[in-house]
C-alpha cells in the first residue's frame, strides 16, 4: 500500500508499505476513504515531539470501510462505513471507564519510551511518536485499529464522508475543551487559535450557552471563517492588546473560561515566531501564559494545543492568586463521539468548510507545506487514498 511516511526532521514522503494485518483479536482492518491534517502532525514532522524514527506513517484523523475483523469484534462487520478516535484506547481498564480515554493504561505498545518522556504511561494515538505507541497513521490506503470496538465508531447515513471525518479528532477535541472548562449559560468564553480546534471550540462554547465567545488569531480568513459560521466575536492580536481588550469588553473582570488551542510553537514576541526550530521539549507557551493572565479571578483555563515538554516562564503565581482552575488533556474522544455523530446527522454541528483543501494522498507532502504556510486559506488539508 502507499502511506506518507516520515523520514527525519522536515522531511516526508510516500512510500510503499506492507498492508497491515490482524494482529490482535480485537482489531480491525479500514480502508481509507479519507485523512486529514492536524496542527500536532506538524511537530512531528520538525521533530520537536520525542520518539519519532525512519518510516513511521503519519495522520490520525480518518474515516472509511472495514475490511476485515478479528474474531473477537462484536460491533463492527465488514463493510461498516466508520470514523476512527485518533486516540487507542481498550475501553476497559480503569481510566477508560472514567472516560479518561486518553489516559488508557493499555492503549500504549511503547511505554518506556512515554515513561522516559512524562513519567507516566498515555493511551496510544495513530500516526504519532513512540511515546505514544508508535502506531501507524492514517495516510494510508489501510490501517489497523486496536480495540477497534471501542476506537471505531459506524456512521449514520444521513452523514458525508466529509462531515464524519471531523468526528475523528477535531470536533472531540474542541467539544472537550468547552466540557472540561464547564462553559454555562452566560459565561463569556476566550479562544486562542482559529485552527480547526479552536473553531470547533468556539461552537462547542456557543452550543453549551456561552453569552459571549471571543477567538483570538492573526488570519484575516480564519478569524472570518469563525465569525461566520459560529457568530463569535474576533481579536487580531496583532491590531490590539488582548488583555487590554478582553478586560474591556468584559467590565475589566476577564472572560470566565480561556482555552488554548495552538500549542506549543505559539507566537511568542520574546522567543520569536512560530515555525522557527526549537529543540524538542523547548516548547514556547506564550498563549497559555496570556490565557492564564486574562482569565477572571476563580475562572477555568484550559490547554488543547499540543506541547510535548517543558516550558519556562508558567505563570505559577497568577494561577494561585487568582484562584484558576487550569486543565488539559488529549481529546477523550470515546466519550464524545457517539453524540457528535448524532449532532452530525441532525446537522446540529456542520464542520465541513473547515476542509478548505483537498488532495489525493500521493499529493501529501505538499499538502503539507500548504497546511504548514496556511497559504490560500488553508485550514485543514484532506486526502483520499
Amino acid at each position: 500500500m502507499r502511506a506518507l511516511c516520515w523520514q527525519g526532521p522536515d522531511e516526508i514522503a510516500v512510500e510503499r508499505l506492507p498492508d497491515p494485518r490482524i494482529v490482535n483479536a480485537q482489531d480491525a482492518i479500514v480502508r481509507v476513504r479519507q485523512s486529514m491534517t492536524c496542527g500536532s502532525d506538524l511537530h512531528l514532522i520538525g521533530g520537536r515531539f520525542p520518539g519519532m524514527r525512519a518510516g513511521d506513517v503519519l495522520g490520525h484523523e480518518f474515516m472509511g470501510e472495514v475490511v476485515e475483523v478479528g474474531p473477537e469484534v462484536r460491533r463492527h462487520s465488514v463493510g461498516d462505513r466508520v470514523v476512527v478516535c485518533s486516540v487507542i484506547a481498550c475501553g476497559r481498564c480503569w481510566y477508560c471507564r472514567q472516560g479518561l480515554f486518553s489516559c488508557c493504561d493499555n492503549g500504549n505498545t511503547d511505554p518506556a519510551t512515554a515513561e522516559l518522556a512524562w513519567g507516566a504511561v498515555p493511551a496510544g494515538c495513530f500516526g504519532s511518536s513512540h511515546a505514544l505507541g508508535g502506531f501507524a497513521g492514517s495516510h494510508a490506503e489501510y490501517v489497523r485499529v486496536p480495540y477497534a470496538d471501542h476506537g471505531a465508531f459506524r456512521v449514520p447515513d444521513e452523514v458525508t464522508d466529509d462531515r464524519a471525518l471531523f468526528a475523528s479528532d477535531s470536533a472531540p477535541a474542541g467539544w472537550m475543551g468547552a466540557d472540561l472548562a464547564g462553559v454555562r449559560p452566560g459565561d463569556v468564553v476566550a479562544i486562542w487559535g482559529c485552527g480547526a480546534v479552536g473553531q470547533l471550540a468556539a461552537w462547542a462554547a456557543v452550543t453549551l450557552g456561552a453569552d459571549r465567545v471571543i477567538c483570538i488569531d492573526r488570519l484575516d480568513d480564519r478569524l472570518a471563517l469563525v465569525e461566520r459560521h459560529t457568530g463569535a466575536e474576533t481579536l487580531h492580536y496583532e491590531r490590539v492588546d488582548v488583555g487590554s481588550e478582553l478586560r474591556e469588553r468584559t467590565g475589566g473582570r476577564g472572560p470566565d473560561v480561556c482555552i488554548e488551542a495552538v500549542g506549543m510553537l505559539a507566537e511568542d514576541p520574546a522567543a520569536g515566531r512560530a515555525g522557527r526550530r526549537a529543540r524538542p521539549g523547548a516548547d514556547q507557551p506564550a498563549t497559555v501564559r496570556e490565557a492564564v493572565h486574562a482569565c477572571r479571578k476563580g475562572g477555568n483555563v484550559v490547554v488543547l494545543g499540543a506541547f510535548a515538554g517543558f516550558v519556562d516562564a508558567f505563570p505559577l503565581g497568577a494561577m494561585l492568586n487568582k484562584g484558576l482552575a487550569v486543565r488539559a488533556a488529549r481529546q477523550h474522544g470515546q466519550r464524545y463521539i457517539p453524540t457528535l455523530l448524532d449532532r452530525m446527522r441532525r446537522a446540529r454541528l456542520r464542520p465541513e468548510y473547515l476542509a478548505t483543501h483537498r488532495l489525493s494522498l500521493d499529493d501529501a507532502a505538499h499538502g503539507y507545506t500548504l497546511f504548514r504556510d496556511r497559504t490560500d486559506g488553508c485550514v485543514r488539508v484532506v486526502f483520499t487514498p
